[in-house]
């Protein structure tokens, strides 16, 4: 009988795709299945968030992504009688090479991982159902049934569920799925729009309801989004429909024509109770939904799913103590409940009918918005929010500050910054990456040789000298995904030294 397959993957959407690359890149058995015949082709989902960008850039895609969307940087909020001209994410931030919000439809998103995957020799098996999934001793027994109607037995030491709302994994695995759903309904469609300014986001905030256009360019020019009125009929979508809204909603009557994608959907906000259940793990969708506002969903879950992967990867390949697998959970579901806040509030202020929130929302934000944003520190807030560049694991079990953390500059648990710029590329290869900051004189070869004895193919050395994101000698490890683990100040090493013995012990080789 072959050997269980180090992972399983259900789901090859964003989050399925990005966690099938990181297995790749660090030699991890798997396969990724998926009961859709095709990837989606719709938009969906319609933007990249800075932080993705990062973290996506070790697999060569980020400039694919960038090439192919809209980096788009104003937004045109309408009102009665004007336009109020906004920035979006023009605020000079230097810690980051991605300051922009992309928009690129999720089809497009699918198509550059999926390529990627594809030059790299894995398979996604699409029309693939998991129809069976039981423990059994130290590995899952999965059923796989196939779309001609045969099934297949796969044994696999870890599942993960990166199948959607209504995943089969998350069933199976007996994890509850807590929440409730939004009254509302939502239109949506992919379609091209005459009368509006190209390049920029539109928002339509009125006392009737809102409406929003998006830039996508792929598959569509726009992307179009509203709230079904409350004394509209629960009718089929149709292009008439989305116009007399348009007209209702919209001042300046834009057009609407060939529309390649329309829809209406009800918004949940629901969250797993667990991210793991032995070896059954959750990612994305399957682990949290919530409604659009923010584009954290497909983002989200990408990084979910490359705060997993590396850790099932040395795992199962025995380079790693079974303990980081504790600490998916301990990391990214503080991020998720985060998620379901955030959302549900901005959900709440866009489409409250309470006058007094209606009140605020479209009359009062329309004349203090502009103002406001002109300050730097507030489109700074918003920014490293809603860009996910402020997500830090300072609470895991696997964050240690040395005896001497810095005063200045990135803490233990938090993301290595771009800064100086191009800091990031340097340290984009697979593995650990050990920065020694000050003068190179300090850093003792021997010291680093009994350091990385047994370590040395998961770990490389960086001597950045003075070119450093902090201002007194100082040395960091960062993780696969980026963020750092351990930091302190000083060339002592023996904190570093316990930390490595803990998470990289030389006896997993």
């Amino acid at each position: 009988m072959a050997a269980p397959l180090d992972v399983l993957v259900v789901g090859a959407g964003p989050t399925g795709l990005a966690l099938a690359a990181q297995l790749r890149a660090y030699g991890a058995s798997f396969r990724i299945v998926d009961r859709s015949l095709d990837r989606v082709h719709e938009s969906r989902a319609l933007a990249i968030q800075p932080r993705t960008l990062e973290a996506l850039a070790p697999f060569g895609v980020t400039g694919e992504l960038i090439g192919r969307g809209n980096p788009a940087m104003q937004v045109r909020m309408h009102l009665p009688r004007r336009v109020v001209r906004l920035p979006l994410f023009d605020i000079g931030l230097t810690d980051t090479a991605y300051p922009f919000l992309l928009f690129l439809s999720q089809a497009e998103t699918e198509s550059v991982l999926s390529e990627h995957l594809l030059d790299h020799g894995v398979d996604v098996e699409r029309g693939t159902e998991l129809v069976g999934l039981e423990r059994a001793g130290s590995s899952v027994a999965c059923r796989l049934r196939h779309g001609n109607g045969t099934e297949e037995a796969v044994a696999a030491t870890y599942v993960v569920g990166c199948d959607g709302a209504h995943s089969t994994v998350r069933d199976r695995a007996g994890i509850g799925f807590e929440g409730y759903a939004y009254p509302q309904t939502f239109l949506l469609a992919d379609l091209e729009v005459d009368g509006l300014e190209r390049g920029a986001v539109h928002a339509y905030l009125t006392g009737a309801g809102v409406l929003f256009f998006f830039p996508l360019g792929s598959p569509a020019t726009w992307r179009m989004l509203t709230l079904r009125p409350p004394d509209v009929p629960d009718t089929q979508v149709n292009l008439g429909l989305l116009q007399q809204i348009a007209d209702r909603y919209a001042d300046d009557r834009p057009v609407l024509r060939d529309p390649v994608w329309m829809t209406d959907f009800r918004l949940h906000n629901r969250g797993a109770v667990r991210y793991r259940s032995g070896p059954f793990f959750l990612a994305g969708d399957a682990a949290h939904i919530h409604s659009p506002a923010g584009a954290q969903g497909m983002n989200t879950g990408i990084q979910d799913a490359l705060n997993l992967g590396w850790k099932l990867a040395l795992v199962s390949r025995g380079r790693a103590p079974e303990e980081w697998l504790e600490t998916y959970e301990a990391e990214r579901a503080p991020v998720g409940r985060s998620v379901l806040r955030f959302t549900d509030r901005a959900f709440t202020i866009g489409t409250s009918s309470n006058p007094v929130i209606r009140f605020a929302r479209t009359r009062l934000a329309p004349r203090l918005a502009p103002s406001v944003l002109r300050a730097s520190g507030p489109r700074r807030l918003v920014f490293r929010t809603v860009s996910e560049l402020g997500i830090r694991y300072r609470h895991s079990p696997a964050t240690t500050a040395g005896p001497r953390p810095p005063g200045r500059g990135p803490r233990a648990g938090d993301r290595l910054p771009d800064l100086p710029r191009g800091l990031q590329a340097r340290t984009i290869g697979p593995g650990w990456h050990l920065l020694l900051c000050g003068p190179p004189a300090l850093w003792r070869d021997e010291q680093l040789v009994s350091l990385l004895k047994g370590r040395d193919d998961l770990v490389d050395v960086h001597r950045l000298g003075d070119e450093s994101p902090w201002t007194a000698v100082t040395h960091g490890l960062v993780r696969p995904d980026g963020y750092l683990g351990y930091v302190a100040r000083g060339t002592r090493l023996e904190g570093l030294h316990t930390y490595l013995d803990r998470w990289l012990p030389v006896q997993h080789r």
